[in-house]
């Protein structure tokens, strides 16, 4: 089946349109469910058209790959934890910037057999087909090393999320000047491979370049910063998707990538922000940030306490505030919270959520995890809005939380996270923190929130851990 190449275009802007809705509507919880159709719709529209394009030559075996990537995405949509979701992520923005290496090599061989002839074809002057040329191979080159930059560096990511390799940045002696270099080397690479009507070396150079260039930068960005990198990643995909719908001719490939990288850019941006980091530090595998790391710091001794006396605790509290983190989604442990919240509510003490802008390890995980639960929303509250309540509160329930209720970030100017925005526990009478171990958290450094004197330390899976205290209350 073949249409018009007008309509096919229309069809790409009314998938477009769609995309463009899907985005506004996943920006609110309330909307989040019509956005994700309204994606799911554009995404139907775009293969239907792209199936009826008539320079789609193999429609069966676009058909086998479809089958065998929709068997393997079923599987994994089935199998896959909310918690496992960050690496999840991760992984697929390899496959993007895989395919845009691909898509990239692909365009260049078919290129010298192809190109000159259909543009002769065209009635293109000589001159007028030098441009044309050197503005594909342009493409060609931008294309493959932002997709070889994403492939390499969101494999590091996931391995990072995984827990396969150490989450701490990697500090190689004059990192900064071998990723300035890299990028010199692959601009002079990018002139050369024009000049020389796409010569093969600098192009394999470049892509060896960019492949390590990929690894070494997000291998260079510590654990504290892998929810902005995660979005980062999103962003790099989204231009590697780009760069392959400018060497396809696909104009809604164009758009498609255009709107993922600006979109990821910007969540990068408002993250950086939330962290009191800079954009430019982070996306430059850490520049500018020095730290030393006093790991023969005597913080005192943690007192630790049971689920009963927690239950006493709160049982004469008038207002309690939970903060969640990562160590909550782990143990799978929002439900009997979700029962615990019930139970406090029912006694007339007041419950209140403190969510931090990157509490787990993707943008907005903890609000999704809660409502899964059928926590109330209008209990759920940021840290800009919660923070100055801590002081008036009797008790608060640290689960899984670390680095985010850290308080080195606001007082030890030496430390990897100084200067991030935290939730301020440590000013509520008294803070239980429900951990497995005295372990450090995701960023590798040490919390003496866990040694103040109105800190106590609940040990074991959060998950029992909260049905004990709701079984005593």
């Amino acid at each position: 089946m073949e249409f018009s190449p007008g309509l096919i275009t229309a069809a790409y802007l009314i998938a477009a349109l769609l995309f463009i809705f899907s985005l506004s509507g996943l920006s609110k919880q309330e909307s989040a469910e019509t956005g994700n159709l309204y994606g799911m719709v554009g995404m139907a529209i775009a293969l239907i058209a792209t199936l009826a394009d008539p320079r789609v030559s193999n429609v069966l075996m676009i058909f086998i790959a479809m089958i065998i990537g929709a068997v393997i995405g079923l599987r994994l949509a089935n199998k896959v934890e909310m918690t496992e979701m960050p690496e999840l992520v991760a992984i697929l923005h390899s496959f993007v910037g895989l395919a845009a290496v691909l898509v990239g090599f692909n365009s260049y061989f078919e290129m010298h057999q192809s190109f000159g002839s259909s543009l002769g074809h065209l009635g293109m002057d000589t001159e007028a087909m030098k441009i044309a040329m050197n503005i594909h191979l342009s493409e060609v080159f931008i294309g493959v090393f932002i997709g070889a930059v994403t492939f390499t560096g969101s494999i590091v990511a996931f391995a990072k999320l995984r827990g396969l390799i150490n989450s701490s940045a990697l500090m190689l002696p004059h990192r900064h000047k071998m990723n300035l270099a890299a990028g010199i080397t692959s601009f002079v690479l990018m002139i050369v491979f024009v000049q020389n009507g796409g010569a093969h070396f600098p192009l394999f150079l470049m892509t060896a370049i960019a492949l390590l260039f990929g690894w070494h930068l997000v291998a260079s960005i510590g654990g504290a910063d892998m929810p902005v990198v995660v979005s980062m990643l999103n962003s790099y995909s989204g231009w590697a998707a780009a760069a392959a719908g400018f060497m396809l001719n696909n104009d809604l490939l164009i758009i498609t990538g255009a709107l993922v990288g600006s979109s990821g850019a910007i969540l990068s941006y408002i993250m950086c922000k939330a962290m009191n980091r800079s954009f430019i530090s982070v996306i430059a595998g850490g520049f500018g940030t020095q730290v030393v790391i006093d790991v023969d710091k005597d913080y005192g001794e943690h007192v630790e306490v049971h689920a009963e006396a927690v239950a006493d605790l709160l049982r004469n509290a008038r207002s309690v505030i939970i903060t969640p983190g990562y160590g909550m989604a782990v143990a799978q442990a929002q439900y009997p919270v979700y029962e615990m919240t019930q139970a406090l509510k029912d006694k007339g003490i007041d419950v209140k959520f403190a969510i931090h802008p990157v509490a787990g390890r993707l943008p907005g995980h903890m609000n999704v995890l809660l409502a899964e639960a059928r926590v109330p929303y209008d209990i759920v509250f940021g840290m800009d809005e919660i923070n100055e309540d801590f002081s008036q509160t009797d008790v608060v329930l640290v689960i899984g939380a670390n680095d985010t209720v850290n308080p080195s970030a606001a007082e030890d100017p030496t430390s990897p996270i100084a200067g991030m925005p935290v939730l301020e526990v440590w000013h509520a009478k008294e803070v239980i923190v429900f951990k497995r171990s005295m372990n450090t958290g995701y960023a590798g450094v040490q919390n003496p929130l866990f040694f103040k004197e109105n800190t106590q330390m609940l040990f074991g899976d959060a998950k029992d851990s909260v049905e004990q205290i709701f079984k005593a209350l």
